[in-house]
Parts: C-alpha cells; sequence; structure tokens
C-alpha cells in the first residue's frame, strides 16, 4: 500500500481561467478540491504568447462578474502580462487552492472502488472527480507542407514573440484568424515584407454604432448559440484588439503592404502553391460582415435605440492586384522568404486521462462538459456548451453548471436509508 497518497475530493487539472472559474464555484459550493498547474497561474498568457497580445474582448467584458481589470479603461483591450496578473489577483482574492509547478502525468480510475488516482511530478493524489480545465490550446497545430530543410525559419504561432525574433527578411504568415492577422499586422508595421496565407473566416465589425462586437453578440443571442454552424466548425474569426482595437480589413491591409495569398497547399522545388480560394474567402468574410451589420441595424430599429449610424461601415474596399490576380505558386527564395509563422491553430491533448469516455479522434465525449466517463469533467473547451464557452466569461457559467453537477453527485453518494 501506498502510504504517500494524498487525497482531495476534487481535482482541478490546469490553473488558467478555467481552473480559477471551477475553484470559485466548488469553493461556494462547500466542495473540498485541489488545482494543479504546471507552471504559473495563467501561464500560457505570459509564456506561450507574443509580446505585444492583447485580449480580444475589452476589458468590461472580458473578466470574471467578481473582479474588473484595476486601473484600465473598460474600452480599452489589456495586454498578455495584464490578463495573466489579472488571473493571478483573481486566485488570490477566492483563496484557490491552487500548486504551481506540479505537472499532472496521467490519472486513472481506481481498481475495484470509487474514484481516480492522478500521477504528479509531486506523488500521487486520488480524488473522487476530476475536472480538464487545460483549455483548448494543448498541442500546436504546424501543417506538414514545407520540409524542415527547406531553408528558412518555421515556427507555430505559440513560440513567436516579436519581429526582432526572425532573421533578416520576408515573413510568410499562414493563417487568417486573430493571431495570424494580428501578427501579420505587427511584422508589417516594422517594415517587413509580409505575406499573408488567407483561408475561410469570419470578419466581424471591432464597433459598429458605438458599440463592440462583444456587445452585439450579447444582445443578438449568439452568445448563447448552442452549435456550430454545419460546414463552419473550422472557419476562423479575424478580430483584433491591437492598437486600440479595429476592424480587420484584408483588403486595406493589403493597400499598406500585405500580399495575400490563398490557403497554403503543396510544397515543391522551393516552393509553396497556394488554392484559387482568395477571392472566395474573402467574398464569405465580406457576407458575414455585412450580415452582423443587417442585424444590429435590425436590432437598433426594433428597439428603438438611439445609435448612431454608420454608412461608411458598408463600404468595400476595391479587390487589390493579389486578389484580381492571385499568385498560384511563391519561391521562398525569390521571394525573399526567411520565416515562416504558422498561425494554424491547436490540438487538443488528453493523453494523460488514461480513462474511457473519447472518441476515435482523442476528443472528449461530454454533454455540457459532463464526461461519459463518471466522475471526469471537462472545462473551457470550445462549444463545451455555447459559442462564449472558451471566452472568460462563458468559462465562468460553465463551471458553475459543471459545479453543481458534482454537488448533485456528492448529495446522492452521501445519502443514508433511513431506519
Amino acid at each position: 500500500m501506498d502510504t504517500a497518497v494524498e487525497n482531495t475530493e476534487a481535482l482541478i487539472v490546469g490553473g488558467g481561467q478555467a481552473g480559477l472559474a471551477m475553484s470559485a464555484h466548488l469553493s461556494a459550493s462547500g466542495v473540498p478540491h485541489l488545482v494543479l498547474e504546471r507552471g504559473r497561474i495563467a501561464e500560457r498568457w505570459r509564456s506561450e504568447r507574443w509580446d505585444s497580445l492583447v485580449a480580444n474582448g475589452p476589458a468590461w467584458h472580458d473578466r470574471f462578474p467578481d473582479l474588473e481589470f484595476p486601473n484600465c479603461d473598460p474600452e480599452s483591450f489589456p495586454g498578455k502580462e495584464s490578463v495573466a496578473d489579472y488571473f493571478a489577483a483573481y486566485a488570490k482574492k477566492i483563496a484557490a487552492p491552487v500548486r504551481v509547478g506540479v505537472e499532472v502525468r496521467s490519472v486513472e480510475r481506481n481498481d475495484g472502488r470509487p474514484g481516480f488516482r492522478v500521477e504528479t511530478s509531486a506523488g500521487i493524489i486520488e480524488a473522487s472527480y476530476v475536472v480538464a480545465a487545460t483549455g483548448p490550446f494543448q498541442r500546436p497545430v504546424v501543417p506538414t507542407i514545407v520540409p524542415e530543410d527547406a531553408g528558412v525559419v518555421q515556427i507555430h504561432s505559440n513560440r513567436y514573440r516579436n519581429p526582432g525574433q526572425l532573421p533578416e527578411g520576408a515573413v510568410l504568415v499562414v493563417g487568417s484568424g486573430a493571431s495570424g492577422v494580428q501578427i501579420a499586422d505587427e511584422l508589417l508595421r516594422a517594415g517587413r515584407r509580409v505575406y499573408l496565407s488567407v483561408g475561410p473566416h469570419d470578419r466581424p465589425p471591432r464597433r459598429y454604432r458605438g458599440r463592440d462586437y462583444c456587445w452585439w453578440l450579447g444582445v443578438l443571442g449568439k452568445w448563447d448559440a448552442q452549435a456550430v454552424e454545419p460546414g463552419m466548425e473550422h472557419v476562423s474569426i479575424s478580430v483584433s484588439g491591437a492598437y486600440g482595437g479595429h476592424t480587420v480589413d484584408f483588403r486595406r491591409l493589403a493597400a499598406r503592404g500585405v500580399t495575400l495569398l490563398g490557403m497554403a497547399r503543396s510544397y515543391e522545388d522551393g516552393a509553396i502553391t497556394f488554392a484559387p480560394d482568395l477571392a472566395e474567402n474573402l467574398s464569405r468574410g465580406d457576407a458575414n460582415y455585412l450580415s452582423v451589420l443587417d442585424e444590429a441595424d435590425a436590432y437598433v430599429s426594433r428597439n428603438g435605440l438611439d445609435l448612431p449610424e454608420e454608412t461608411a461601415a458598408r463600404r468595400i474596399e476595391p479587390d487589390p492586384d493579389c486578389v484580381t490576380d492571385p499568385i498560384p505558386r511563391l519561391p521562398l527564395a525569390e521571394a525573399g522568404i526567411a520565416a515562416i509563422v504558422w498561425a494554424t491553430g491547436y490540438a487538443v491533448d488528453f493523453s494523460w486521462l488514461k480513462v474511457g469516455g473519447f472518441d476515435e479522434t482523442g476528443r472528449p465525449i461530454h454533454q455540457r462538459g459532463v464526461s461519459t466517463e463518471p466522475g471526469l469533467y471537462f472545462l473551457g473547451l470550445p462549444w463545451l456548451s455555447r459559442r462564449g464557452s472558451s471566452f472568460i466569461w462563458g468559462v465562468w457559467h460553465d463551471a458553475k453548471f459543471l459545479a453543481d453537477q458534482i454537488a448533485i453527485q456528492r448529495q446522492y453518494l452521501g445519502y443514508k436509508p433511513g431506519a
């Protein structure tokens, strides 16, 4: 028998926004628990993001309900260090039982009795309930298109820090979501020649008629959408809080000097080929943008709101040459490309969970975060219960639901029949 085993009722794996939200609600429900974080609180904000990163939502919106960002304009977009400091302050505020520098290596179900055996870098812990709160940004995805010996530096966006980190020369950024467009913009402002590979995307307005996009999503009920539209599972959202926040417009980026390309498709003889889909991708993004404006205008009219009209917001800039005459093939050396930044997203990695409840692709099978594996819960994943699930305020509400489910199970297990 292992005499060094520690026991807790609930174990939360991950000390970021999801883990802290879960800790707050478990404490409110009186559930004893521990939070294990392999780095520091909100470590990914500090060490796996570029230097100039800011939150994509304004400070009044992207926060927990019971703590505001200190010394911050509510309409501004806090920098990554401010966000990490916010979570550290929140952990202190709620006296979260966080242990930093502790890595969870495996979780297995106990044999012949309830609960889980958790192997960590600091020893064995047994828990009745385990909450996987490690978030969606677990394993960087880099397409196997360009070989390592192609003669260019290749990094994922999680390793990009600033323009000075990259060798002199042009840069190809692959990915048109929030990370890709912000990195491309920063490189352009630093005087780099920039190529940007643009895939299918949504392109919402940063602000419209005096209100931030986050506000419009709220009043239009889109944060609470419970399922992604078919065919939109892998469509990125091009939005930016950088430089005070602005609407992403790929044509304006091109007018400033960025060369737009279609989706990266293959590599041969020192050149990357691109799909002939650039114009279509931009058109679909425009359609999304204009649909948001249409819904916003209808909401204003229906509710008699006194919000200023913005007729200029509907102007679509002319297509630049790189759209009307797209580049199908780009020889890297001839273009002077010295580096490729893959802003191509992440995949989940739950290989440390040695239990059931996963499909053939390794994704968890769950209902609103409640796993098919009894006693196991997931928190912080995109579309866990609704569109807002992976955002700071959205994870707060999902955590409340999971804490309630754990409390319900505790009541059943604590039942003692009368005489």
